[in-house]
C-alpha cells in the first residue's frame, strides 16, 4: 500500500493547491446555496475550499497538522480541528452543509467518511480529481513514470482510487441514505508558464506523485524529467496548458 506524504502545506500549494481554487469556486457556484448557515469542510487541507464557502460559520477538519497551520493563517475567521473524517467530533445534525474537496479518496474507508458526513450535516457534497482520465498534469506524470519503471503503476492515483468516478461517488452517497443525489464534472485549465513551472512542484515531496519523484535517485529523476519534457507540448509563448477535471457529487439527508 502506498504511503502518501502530506507534511508541507506550502509544497502542496505549489504542486496542486494552486489549481484547487478555481475548482473550489466552481463547486460552490454549482451548489448555489444561500449565504450564511454553518458549514463543515472535511479534509480541508490548506483551506482553499474553506475560504470559498459562503458560510456564516465555517469549521475545517483535517488529519494533517502542517496543513491546518496553513489553513488557519489563510482563513482567520474559520475554526479548525485536527480530526479523522471517519470519526468526526461533532453531534448529529450540527451543520447545515458538509463539504469535502479533493480529499475523500485519501480516506482509507470512504464509506465510513460519507456516513459521518450524512450524520452531522443536512446537505452533503464533495469533489475529487478524475485521476484516471481527466487530471492531465498527473496523468502525464504517471504514464511517463510507468513507462520508465513499471512498478510506478502501482502508485498511480488513477489505479489506486476507483472511487474518483461518477458511479462510485453516486453509490457512496446513496448508500449513506442521502437523496436527490447528483454528480457532475468540473473542468478547469492548469496553465504552466514553461516546463520548469510544471516540473519543479514535483520536487516538493508532498502528495503521491511528488513523493515518488523524490524517492528516485538523481539520475532516474532526471530521466523522468526529460521523458516528461518530450511529452508535453508548449504553445508559441512557451506555456503548457492542460485540462484538469474533477467529479462533484451532492445529496440531501
Amino acid at each position: 500500500m502506498a504511503h502518501d506524504v502530506w507534511a508541507a502545506g506550502d509544497a502542496y500549494q505549489r504542486y496542486v493547491g494552486r489549481w484547487s481554487r478555481p475548482v473550489a469556486e466552481a463547486f460552490v457556484r454549482w451548489l448555489d446555496l444561500p449565504a450564511g448557515g454553518r458549514w463543515l469542510d472535511v479534509g480541508c487541507g490548506t483551506g482553499v475550499l474553506t475560504a470559498a464557502v459562503p458560510a456564516g460559520e465555517v469549521v475545517g477538519v483535517d488529519p494533517s497538522g502542517p496543513f491546518l497551520e496553513v489553513a488557519s493563517a489563510a482563513v482567520p475567521g474559520a475554526e479548525f480541528h485536527q480530526a479523522d473524517a471517519r470519526e468526526l467530533p461533532f453531534p448529529d445534525r450540527s451543520f447545515d452543509v458538509v463539504v469535502s474537496g479533493l480529499a475523500l479518496n485519501f480516506v482509507p474507508e470512504p464509506e465510513r467518511a460519507v456516513a459521518e458526513f450524512a450524520r452531522v450535516g443536512s446537505t452533503v457534497a464533495a469533489y475529487v480529481w478524475d485521476y484516471a482520465e481527466g487530471m492531465a498534469m498527473m496523468r502525464h506524470f504517471w504514464d511517463a513514470a510507468a513507462d520508465l519503471d513499471p512498478a510506478a503503476a502501482e502508485l498511480d492515483e488513477g489505479r489506486r482510487f476507483p472511487v474518483c468516478a461518477p458511479q462510485p461517488l453516486s453509490r457512496l452517497w446513496t448508500d449513506a441514505g442521502l437523496r436527490q443525489v447528483e454528480v457532475r464534472d468540473i473542468t478547469v485549465q492548469t496553465v504552466f508558464s514553461d516546463f520548469d513551472d510544471y516540473w519543479t512542484p514535483f520536487l516538493g515531496g508532498t502528495g503521491p506523485a511528488p513523493g515518488y519523484a523524490m524517492s528516485l535517485d538523481e539520475s532516474h529523476r532526471a530521466e523522468l524529467r526529460e521523458e516528461l519534457r518530450s511529452r508535453l507540448v508548449a504553445g508559441p509563448d512557451g506555456r503548457i496548458s492542460l485540462p484538469a477535471r474533477a467529479w462533484a457529487v451532492r445529496g440531501l439527508h
